[in-house]
């Protein structure tokens, strides 16, 4: 019962709150931790009572399931509008089917979101026209100031034009994920120079991605290309933005990659925390990663702040992996992830 008053609290209050006694303070704490929780809310007229009992208790972190446009869904959005959406500060639409109408008129009621997630929403950018007037995109773009992270994963339709569209009302972004979807590269000099009106309608383009990241280089810390086919030139030229100081880089299942590319990207950008190397099998399959002596010590000295090394889909004791497993030692970081990896 404690916990449950003591979750419709600010912060400060259940701080003082928790200097009451021992069992207080462990009601605290519960309620702390209930608010990071996310809570998964099926798109249907049974949930309206649990949003309702959500926003009573101040939750703030939601994920939204079969999302579509019906008129349930509908109903569904302005509810979660009405009594989540002032505080609302996490929210999930992955693989939901939103119309554009629906999703501007949630964005505009939750105007203190931190992480956005439009994971396989391809139903916003079928069209192209998401946020195409300049007046909606003002007003999202107030909406979305505070934004730190958003997902764009698995999207088939984004284009240059809805990414730049989206990505230009959320200022303050500091992570950004387009894992899965589909980049097009043009190998040459002319990467990045390109302007925003030069941008396409119909492809996402790894040269609009570096005009972006040049863009927001002070501020980005955490990128996740994983699964787009990101070949060497483009890694070398994604290490080479000015002023770019990555702390977190997800290349799972980009298997075009080469050893010299990672390597000079390890030199570029020695403030990574983590990197993600899953699937990449070509780096270990020859067994001439780091193989030369100057290129280890240079890799290990520009990782000395690695935490976290991802190399889920090869095994303990393989051939392959020994010359991963040079990075670890002097790095602190475990070469074998949480996930599970796939036998043989």
């Amino acid at each position: 019962m404690v916990t449950y008053i003591l979750s419709f609290l600010p912060l400060s209050d259940q701080k003082e709150a928790s200097l009451v006694s021992r069992a207080w303070y462990c009601a605290a704490q519960i309620a702390l931790r209930e608010a990071s929780v996310q809570y998964n809310i099926p798109v249907s007229s049974a949930s309206l009572p649990a949003i309702k009992s959500l926003g009573l208790r101040g939750i703030t972190c939601i994920s939204l399931t079969n999302l579509d446009g019906s008129p349930a869904s509908l109903q569904v959005l302005r509810s979660v509008t009405h009594h989540l959406g002032p505080h609302l500060q996490s929210l999930c639409l992955g693989g939901g089917s939103p119309t554009e109408a629906s999703f501007v008129a949630l964005i505009l009621g939750c105007p203190a979101l931190r992480i956005l997630d439009l994971s396989g929403c391809n139903s916003l950018f079928t069209s192209g026209m998401l946020l195409a007037q300049p007046e909606t995109a003002q007003q999202v773009q107030q909406a979305l100031s505070g934004l730190r992270e958003l997902s764009l994963a698995s999207l088939r339709d984004l284009a240059d034009l809805s990414f730049n569209r989206l990505s230009s009302c959320a200022p303050c972004l500091e992570r950004l994920s387009l894992a899965y979807c589909h980049l097009t590269f043009q190998l040459g000099p002319a990467w990045g120079t390109i302007g925003p009106q030069d941008s396409s309608p119909s492809q996402l383009s790894f040269r609009n991605l570096l005009r972006f990241l040049k863009e927001r280089a002070g501020r980005l810390h955490a990128l996740d290309l994983s699964g787009t086919g990101l070949p060497p030139e483009a890694l070398r030229a994604l290490g080479q933005v000015a002023g770019l100081q990555l702390q977190e880089l997800s290349l799972h299942s980009c298997r075009d990659l080469s050893t010299e590319a990672v390597a000079a990207l390890c030199h570029q950008q020695p403030g990574l925390t983590s990197l993600d190397l899953s699937g990449c099998n070509s780096l270990f399959t020859s067994g001439m990663l780091l193989a030369q002596p100057e290129t280890a010590q240079q890799v290990q000295q520009a990782l000395s702040g690695l935490r976290e090394l991802s190399l889920a889909s090869l095994r303990p004791g393989r051939p392959q992996l020994q010359p991963a497993q040079q990075l670890c030692p002097c790095l602190g970081a475990s070469p074998w992830p949480t996930a599970t990896s796939p036998s043989s």
